[in-house]
């Protein structure tokens, strides 16, 4: 007796196939111009060098195992954060994606998303731009305490160049937010009308 091979599904074999879905999923939607779609990408982008920053710790044998947890997690919390920037310019920024059960293909009120965008901004620019910069240029912690020695942005020579070349991106996320948000909520209100 001939055994028959196995018939495979060849939409599930299909080279390419997470990519072409990944690229629909996050194709910018109608009116979104070309510097929004280079800013929404450029977010995740800030955030990333201050998670490479912080990665030597995860291997870290003298730092307690919580502490390095904490860190993993800060860092892939704070990439996800950053990513939500592109729904500000993709199609899942204004429809709910049909695979979330209940609310798959509705759309998404305006309001919902301008609302945390610009608290988010708000504070992204008060946290790192404002803070970072009045903590560097008046050498104190947030609290108004002197910075201690072992702070990499006092270290000196090359883990001071580190630390910043890392860190200076992410004073670029809260403003980089806001404008997204600024033209999101003014595309939305001019596709309403």
């Amino acid at each position: 007796m001939k055994l028959s091979p196995p018939v495979e599904d060849s939409a599930a074999i299909r080279p390419g196939r997470f990519r072409g879905a990944w690229r629909a999923a996050h194709e910018p939607v109608a009116g979104v111009s070309r510097p929004m779609r280079f800013i929404a990408y450029a977010v995740p982008l800030t955030v990333l060098p201050s998670a490479l920053w912080r990665l030597p710790l995860l291997f870290d044998g003298t730092v307690p195992l919580g502490e390095r947890a904490y860190v993993a997690l800060l860092s892939v919390v704070s990439e996800a954060l950053a990513f939500t920037a592109v729904g500000l310019v993709a199609r899942w920024g204004e429809v709910v994606p049909r695979w979330v059960p209940g609310l798959g293909g509705r759309r998404i009120p305006p309001l919902a998303v301008v609302v945390p965008a610009a608290s988010g901004a708000a504070a992204l620019t008060l946290l790192w731009t404002v803070l970072t910069l009045a903590t560097e240029l008046m050498g104190t912690t947030i609290r108004g305490d002197e910075l201690p020695s072992s702070f990499p942005g006092q270290a000196g020579g090359w883990e001071e160049a580190w630390f910043h070349i890392c860190y200076i991106p992410l004073t670029l996320w809260g403003p980089l937010l806001a404008v997204l948000t600024v033209a999101y909520a003014v595309r939305r209100r001019r596709t309403r009308t």
